[in-house]
């Protein structure tokens, strides 16, 4: 964890004569000074500025509980940073119209799509770097950030251009009407050529987390966000010396964000926080498949959930009509913001248990996924408690006029969502644990059951007995017109499944060895990527 440069400790041991010296005899860090209560020499000098080597021991060493908190607390600052971007954006947008508004919300499933192509570099990367960072295979972990910002350029770069050239065609293909379209168009083309320098940058933050210096991935995002808000009434409005450029406008702030980011991302990786030299700029093939490996099967999970995501608006729709869209988009609101926590801690429990999986620590891995699980399912359960508590002012933080059946639905909608958060902290620290042991497999396996074999058929249940509704090529059956409660609680309901069974199989799992033929393997390894490294020369 980082320290403060200046403040300054007290050495007491004697202090060493001028002449015997290394530095110049009036060097002002080094002059002697006396106890005044015991009479004995000391030295002030500068307290250390804590390094990697002081991260990683805490992780491998320190206290879980404090370590797991203290690395978590800038990742749940930086995401709710990110909210509040969204919140900005919206504020602004808004004066254009209700035209402007629609016409980027339209783009958001979208751009989910193509983040979720980005997410293999981001996870691989901060996988391999925390298990590198642990082996003490310092050099193979710096070259590891490498080829996650180069796999994250590619990726970026061709994800980004087919978006530009297409962008027409998505949106019109995702239901924009005649109004929309052409603004939802230009938004998505602009923000399509900022991908490279996003996903750039967001591979450079996992390396950062995966070494454990999250507050260095908290000022990447501050310095995205503050440039995107800072920017967006100049660039949308013609504030200034800018033309009035409106939707394309916003989109032009998105990615000078995205490139303030990564501009401050590529200066603290130069730097001192990590170092990065031309010797670690060597690629290979082998470094590359590992970070497919580990980060494609986390993809592939957030495409199975975001698919499913949208066909439940489907379903919402027939089953409950404006009222029921107005409960289902408020709920998903306010959960997407009570999870911040846990979603912050599940990350900083990943680079956790991966420096002690690469350090060969399997037993600090296990508690350290047991302590994630026991504060993230104990915060989530403390907000939802607050929620079940007190659903009407929750819901009217986000839509002030909210009333009659929107307002019933919604109410009845927090308060069943509440049951389900202790399983979603359980679920994120778990899956942490798998994550950190290179077993990304298993949450595309836990999120694809959860959503295609728990939820997805469970909400049809709400749709009328003679409807049905297709999408993205899914056809979803006829159900039981059991209206919006079977939706609210298929939502819970499969929450709740899949920490336990998630539980059960990681149970399972570490009775079987998990952390500790995992630890074995990395620390191969990382043998491997340090005999791969050339010898220093700069």
């Amino acid at each position: 964890m980082a320290v403060d440069a200046h403040p300054v400790y007290i050495d007491r041991r004697p202090s060493v004569p001028a002449s015997r010296r290394d530095g110049p005899a009036d060097d002002p860090q080094e002059t002697p000074h006396v106890d005044a209560a015991t009479d004995t020499p000391f030295v002030m000098v500068p307290k250390p500025v804590a390094s990697m080597t002081d991260r990683r021991d805490a992780i491998v060493e320190g206290s879980i509980p404090r370590t797991l908190v203290a690395l978590a607390l800038p990742l749940v600052a930086q995401n709710v940073v990110r909210v509040a971007q969204q919140v900005i954006d919206t504020f602004w947008l808004g004066r254009l119209g209700e035209t402007a508004v629609a016409a980027v919300g339209l783009t958001v499933p979208v751009l989910g799509v193509c983040f979720a192509l980005l997410v293999t570099p981001f996870v691989g990367t901060q996988i391999l770097v925390s298990q590198r960072v642990g082996a003490d295979a310092d050099d193979g972990a710096r070259r590891m950030v490498v080829h996650g910002f180069v796999l994250a350029l590619a990726v970026g770069a061709l994800v980004g251009a087919g978006v530009f050239l297409g962008a027409g065609t998505v949106v019109r293909l995702v239901g924009a009407g005649p109004e929309v379209a052409p603004l939802a168009a230009i938004y998505l083309a602009v923000v399509g050529l900022g991908l490279p320098l996003a996903g750039a940058s967001d591979a450079i933050e996992a390396g950062f987390v995966g070494r454990g210096d999250s507050r260095a991935s908290l000022w990447i995002n501050l310095a995205t966000v503050a440039v995107n808000v800072v920017l967006d009434p100049f660039l949308i409005f013609g504030w200034w010396i800018f033309p009035q450029w409106g939707v394309r406008g916003a989109a032009l702030a998105t990615v000078a964000g995205y490139a303030a980011g990564l501009c401050l991302a590529l200066a603290l990786a130069l730097g001192p926080r990590m170092n990065l030299a031309r010797r670690h700029l060597a690629l290979t093939a082998a470094d590359f498949r590992d970070l497919l490996s580990v980060g494609a099967p986390i993809t592939g999970r957030q495409v199975a959930s975001q698919s499913v995501r949208v066909l439940l608006v489907g379903v919402v729709a027939l089953a409950g009509g404006a009222a029921g869209l107005a409960a289902y988009t408020i709920g998903a609101r306010v959960a997407s913001v009570a999870v911040l926590p846990s979603r912050g801690l599940g990350q900083a429990a990943q680079s956790m248990v991966g420096q002690n999986v690469g350090a060969e620590r399997p037993d600090r891995a296990r508690r350290t996924t047991r302590v994630g699980v026991a504060v993230a399912a104990g915060s989530l359960a403390l907000l939802g408690v607050v929620q079940w508590l007190v659903p009407v002012p929750v819901a009217r933080v986000f839509v002030p006029d909210l009333a009659g059946d929107g307002l019933a639905l919604t109410v009845q909608y927090l308060t069943i969502l509440a049951y389900g958060y202790p399983a979603i902290g359980a679920v994120d620290a778990l899956l942490a644990g798998f994550n950190g042991a290179s077993r990304t497999r298993t949450s595309f396996v836990a999120d694809l059951l959860k959503y295609w074999a728990v939820r997805l058929p469970a909400a049809a249940l709400a749709l009328p007995a003679t409807a049905s509704v297709s999408l993205l090529g899914v056809t979803v059956a006829p159900g039981l017109d059991l209206g919006m409660p079977a939706v609210f609680w298929a939502v819970t309901g499969s929450n709740v499944a899949a920490a336990v069974g998630v539980g059960a199989y990681y149970a399972h799992a570490v009775r079987g060895g998990l952390f500790a033929d995992v630890a074995a393997a990395a620390s191969e390894e990382a043998d491997d990527a340090a005999d791969a490294d050339p010898e220093p020369t700069d």
